[in-house]
């Protein structure tokens, strides 16, 4: 961090951005994920291929889990080889991938070239590995922007960063429920995905304006992981 610096660091807004757009695209994809399974599954001739509601629930708690437990993963990632914003920025295009798998599905039925199962496992893998992958990077990052010249902002930019959380997450359950009784999967689950584009441009448009903290490797990761001290 800059320790000189005495105003609002200029990467901040790049990560409010990318946190509310990721909110928005996670919350999003979950809020519809259970009524999709069992409302509106189809093969790849177009008929009802609707999961039961312990089947799909169980898909869900699943899909749950993996996303809280690869924050174990992206955080070693981060420290040993990637650095913060290298890691952020990588599993989010992986991110991306997941949510197109997810919007695409519709195109199976309607050319008779899939089912959509296959690309819902697809989705749902590559979503929880990009938002657990992600989610220990991303407030630390906030965090190393600032430094003893500009410490007093950091209550302040911490608000405004659950905010966007929150708006995300709002928002998105409200407004995904409808598009996916109105329209169809396809914009319930593609609005999302573009969502999770934007906040990966976002991101990678503030490239420059980060401080950018180093890994630290792995002999300093054992150490400070496993040192009894």
């Amino acid at each position: 961090p800059d320790h000189t610096l005495t105003g609002m660091p200029p990467g901040v807004p790049f990560i409010i951005g990318n946190e509310l757009a990721e909110r928005f695209s996670f919350y999003g994809m979950k809020g519809i994920l259970t009524v999709f399974m069992t409302k509106h599954l189809l093969d790849s001739a177009g008929q009802p291929d609707f999961m039961s509601d312990e089947r799909a629930k169980g898909i869900y708690h699943l899909f749950t889990a993996a996303a809280y437990f690869f924050p174990l993963l992206g955080a070693i990632i981060a420290d040993v080889f990637w650095g913060k914003y290298k890691t952020i920025l990588l599993i989010s295009l992986m991110y991306c991938v997941g949510h197109g798998c997810l919007a695409l599905m519709d195109a199976g039925p309607a050319t008779g070239a899939w089912d959509m199962k296959p690309l819902l496992f697809a989705g749902l893998i590559l979503i929880a590995i990009g938002a657990g992958g992600i989610k220990p990077c991303v407030s630390a990052n906030v965090g190393d922007q600032f430094g003893t010249g500009n410490k007093r902002l950091i209550t302040q930019v911490f608000n405004w960063f659950y905010f966007s959380i929150n708006l995300g997450a709002a928002v998105s359950n409200m407004l995904t429920p409808l598009l996916l009784a109105k329209v169809g999967p396809w914009a319930a689950f593609g609005l999302p995905g573009v969502l999770m584009g934007i906040a990966t441009i976002v991101f990678w448009m503030g490239r420059n304006r980060f401080v950018h903290v180093p890994p630290s490797g792995w002999s300093r990761f054992k150490e400070e992981t496993f040192s009894p001290g």
